[in-house]
C-alpha cells in the first residue's frame, strides 16, 4: 500500500488527482498540498518520522508549473533526502520530460489525467518500490532505553532505573549514577514497564518495586525511600503499592 502526496497549485486539478488516487486500491493513503512550500513542510515531517514511520511518504505526484518553487525545483530538493520519495510528474506541459527523467522520475503523466494512465503510473511506482532493498525495522530493545548525552546516544538498562519523574511531555529517568531526560510521557513508560515491576505512586512519579527500600507512614502521609530519595505516595495509589510490596519476592 503506497503512501502518497499530491502537489498542485490549482485546486480543481488537485482535487481530481486526489479523487483518482483514492480510488486506486494500491494507494493506502494520500494527502494534498497546494504548493511546494506546503509539500516541503509535509516531507520534513516524513523525514523526521523515518522511512518506516507513521508520517512516511513513498511517492509524490507533482505538478511542474507552480508559483515560487516549481515542481522541478521541488524534485531536486527531494533528492537531497536520505531516502527520497519516488516522483511522478503530473503536468499539462510536454516540454519538461527530459529534465523530469534526468531527476529519475518514475513517470510523466500529462493532463487532463486519465484514470487508466494514472493507474499505470501507480503500477510503475509499486514495481519500483518492490524492487528496492527493504530497510529493516529494528524492534526496540526491551531491556534498555536510549538516552542522549552530549550528542552521544547511550543505552540505560531498565533494571538500573530506580524511579521516573514526569516533566511535562518528558520523563526523567533516575539511576544510582545520575538521571537522564527522555522525550516520552510518563503514562507511556507506565504502560510499557508495568510488567517489569514499575508502578505509579503519584501523578509525577513511577517507581521500580525492586528499588523500594522503605515504606514510611508519618501523620497520615505515606512515602517510599527509593534510591536514597524519599518520594510521596498519593492516597489513591497507597493501597495498590502496599499490596504489591507485600507480595514482592
Amino acid at each position: 500500500m503506497l503512501r502518497a502526496l499530491a502537489v498542485d497549485d490549482e485546486r480543481p486539478s488537485l482535487e481530481e488527482l486526489l479523487y483518482l488516487l483514492n480510488a486506486d486500491p494500491r494507494i493506502g493513503s494520500v494527502e494534498g498540498a497546494g504548493d511546494a512550500t506546503e509539500a516541503l513542510r509535509r516531507m520534513n515531517r516524513a523525514l523526521e518520522s523515518g522511512p518506516n514511520g507513521p508520517e512516511a511518504i513513498d511517492v509524490v505526484f507533482l505538478d511542474i508549473n507552480m508559483p515560487g518553487l516549481d515542481g522541478l525545483d521541488l524534485a531536486r530538493l527531494l533528492t537531497g533526502f536520505a531516502k527520497p520519495p519516488l516522483v511522478v510528474f503530473v503536468t499539462a506541459h510536454e516540454d519538461f520530460a527530459v529534465q523530469a527523467f534526468d531527476l529519475k522520475a518514475v513517470d510523466y503523466v500529462l493532463k487532463p489525467v486519465r484514470k487508466e494512465r494514472l493507474a499505470e503510473a501507480v503500477r510503475r511506482t509499486a514495481e519500483r518500490l518492490d524492487a528496492a532493498p527493504r530497510i529493516p525495522v529494528h524492534e526496540p530493545d526491551p531491556d534498555h532505553i536510549p538516552v542522549e548525552l552530549g550528542g552521544v546516544t547511550r543505552f540505560v538498562a531498565v533494571d538500573d532505573i530506580t524511579h521516573v519523574e514526569a516533566q511535562g511531555d518528558y520523563a526523567r529517568l533516575h539511576t544510582d549514577r545520575g538521571s537522564h531526560l527522555v522525550r516520552i510521557p510518563l503514562s507511556t513508560l507506565e504502560e510499557r514497564w508495568r510488567s517489569r515491576g514499575f508502578v505509579r505512586i503519584h501523578r509525577r512519579h513511577l517507581v521500580a518495586l525492586r528499588h523500594v527500600g522503605e515504606l514510611r507512614l508519618d501523620a497520615g502521609t505515606v512515602s517510599v525511600l527509593v534510591g536514597g530519595e524519599e518520594l510521596q505516595v498519593s492516597r489513591r495509589h497507597t493501597r495498590e503499592l502496599r499490596d504489591l510490596l507485600m507480595r514482592r519476592p
